[in-house]
């Protein structure tokens, strides 16, 4: 048994059971990992996935554990590496930060650069996507970025606090609340249709749990992930958009009028989420700590480590420039 075959046999798993798909995740041939597998399951003495003729479809009864210990084990191995990579000051390798798409183009792009310069060998990848995605991703990911409004997310890992946001209304200047001389209320709100985020349509999101105990339904006419396509169908007249207040103003939203939202939507948080147990990299860590100055680094990486209690200071607010 190898860590190459424990990382192929993971990477079938997570490519829903396609050979090609899984060679091309670990940049293998489809006949090696096939071969690999093979190898495998005749020194374990049993089959790890389900089969209907060469095709796989699913994980059998006695690969469910030995999928999850591959897991742990490639885990522990990629610890191992990273510690002593940050041992020998090598500075050099793969930064993997999974990340919503406002927070990859509004409060990434400073910090990356920041990093990079420092660490020109450290390549970076922004894998951009929702929420669930990016907790989905956290198996690959060095750490993930994702909102909450509020509450701290329940993750297999750590959570750090990053920086408190509220919502905001972006509207054509002919939009009759451009011309409205305070915030609107929920109630207003609920006469005009809205542009927001795919979240918005969940019974579970705080904007419908807003609404509801407002005792009215938002029309939610169109949700997209992105800020700039909440922007482009705002322009278009086919509703109010309802989008972070760090993804509007400057010069690219002069055409449109930014407005507060009513103070029944809850403030929040953006987080960073740490794997439990996970090592990072120094590089990783730099890039962390730009993302939450008001955190001594040394304390950061003990708290990661699980030497020092989290006692987080109080959170910031956002603004451009803190970043």
């Amino acid at each position: 048994m190898t860590l190459t075959q424990l990382r192929y046999l993971v990477a079938i798993a997570d490519s829903n059971f396609n050979i090609t798909q899984a060679a091309e995740r670990v940049h293998a041939t489809q006949p090696g990992l096939s071969k690999q597998l093979k190898q495998l399951e005749d020194e374990l003495g049993f089959q790890l996935f389900l089969r209907k003729g060469r095709s796989l479809e699913g994980v059998a009864p006695a690969g469910i554990k030995i999928i999850e210990s591959a897991r742990k084990i490639l885990a522990e191995a990629a610890n191992i590496r990273s510690y002593a990579a940050n041992e020998r000051g090598e500075f050099r390798g793969r930064l993997l930060l999974a990340t919503t798409h406002t927070q990859a183009r509004y409060v990434l792009p400073k910090v990356i650069a920041d990093v990079t310069r420092r660490y020109p060998q450290v390549s970076v990848d922004l894998f951009a996507a929702g929420d669930a995605e990016v907790l989905d991703k956290l198996d690959e990911a060095d750490f993930g970025l994702i909102s909450t409004a509020g509450s701290v997310p329940l993750v297999n890992g750590m959570a750090v606090p990053l920086f408190r946001w509220r919502r905001v209304l972006l509207v054509q200047k002919t939009h009759p609340l451009a011309t409205q001389k305070r915030v609107p209320t929920l109630l207003e709100l609920a006469r005009y249709p809205l542009i927001s985020y795919e979240s918005s349509t969940l019974p579970e999101s705080s904007l419908q749990r807003a609404f509801t105990a407002a005792g009215v339904q938002p029309q939610i006419a169109m949700t997209a992930r992105d800020a700039n396509l909440i922007k482009a169908y705002v322009r278009t007249g086919l509703g109010a958009g309802l989008l972070a207040e760090m993804a509007v103003g400057g010069r690219e939203d002069e055409d449109l009028r930014v407005i507060d939202a009513p103070v029944e939507l809850p403030e929040c948080i953006t987080w960073a989420v740490v794997p439990r147990g996970r090592v990072l990299r120094e590089y990783a860590l730099e890039l962390l700590h730009g993302l939450v100055p008001q955190i001594d680094r040394h304390d950061l990486r003990r708290i990661l480590e699980g030497n020092q209690t989290p006692n987080w200071p109080e959170l910031p607010r956002w603004q451009a420039e803190s970043l």
